[in-house]
């Protein structure tokens, strides 16, 4: 289990990324749900349940664009993220697109929120790989209501085990990292600190904390698929999940 030494660390690489995002979450703002580096639209992966009427926490919100889904589509939302940089750019789109809802300055791994308070916890390459999966999922089952979901998508593992250290170079169909004992990682040219695991060590700790695993949406791109990021080809997530979404329900 990691302590809280990686926030910091990580605040400061987002802060110092948070312009390079503006845009990318301007467009997303303005658009219908697509998801993951190769945008892939929701209606070809099925990631958001009927959402209308239901209080939702995005964790690790970054420009906040998910949370405007979830406002379009009738819910309540809740954006969180613990970098400023990143909320001043969602509060400025917030205002821009006249969709307003509150955006919190907070980690994942410490929610302010009371128990129980959300029917939906929903993260897509927030804290769900910035966090410390031992500390903020125990957190996201916290704020659950019972019968309450959670939703976050991430690298697939696989990818995780084939990545070049240089994000600039595709991972080739090799094998570079050891599978047991996956969970925290630190890239060469890469300030930031990312967290992943294994399928098994997410089923068990999914159950650990009151979940029921629902599915696991292995995100394939369409052949026409374009990405701005380098550390993976379009051939190589066509034929290995480079992106997963894990599905799970509160008990």
């Amino acid at each position: 289990m990691s302590s809280f030494d990686y926030l910091e660390q990580n605040q400061v690489s987002w802060t110092k990324a948070a312009p390079d995002y503006a845009e990318a979450g301007r467009r997303n703002w303005a658009g219908e749900p697509a998801w993951g580096i190769w945008s892939v639209p929701e209606e070809g992966v099925g990631v958001l349940p009927d959402v209308a009427g239901l209080d939702t926490l995005e964790l690790g919100c970054g420009t906040g664009y998910v949370s405007s889904w979830l406002f379009r589509r009738g819910a309540r939302p809740v954006g969180l993220d613990p970098t400023w940089a990143q909320l001043s750019t969602a509060r400025s789109l917030r205002e821009e697109f006249g969709l307003h809802f509150p955006l919190v300055a907070a980690a994942g791994e410490a929610i302010p929120f009371a128990d129980a308070s959300f029917d939906l916890v929903i993260s897509e390459y927030g804290a769900s790989i910035w966090s410390d999966p031992y500390l903020w999922l125990p957190e996201a089952a916290r704020v659950l209501r019972p019968g309450g979901a959670l939703i976050f998508l991430v690298n697939g593992t696989l990818l995780m085990l084939c990545a070049e250290d240089d994000e600039n170079v595709a991972a080739e169909p090799t094998m570079r990292r050891d599978y047991f004992g996956l969970h925290r990682v630190e890239w060469p040219d890469d300030d930031a600190i990312e967290f992943h695991l294994g399928y098994g060590d997410w089923i068990r700790l999914l159950r650990a904390n009151g979940f029921e695993v629902e599915d696991l949406i292995e995100i394939r791109p369409p052949a026409d698929a374009t990405s701005t990021y380098r550390y993976v080809s379009l051939d190589w997530a066509r034929r290995w999940p480079s992106e997963e979404v894990w599905k799970a329900r509160k008990k």
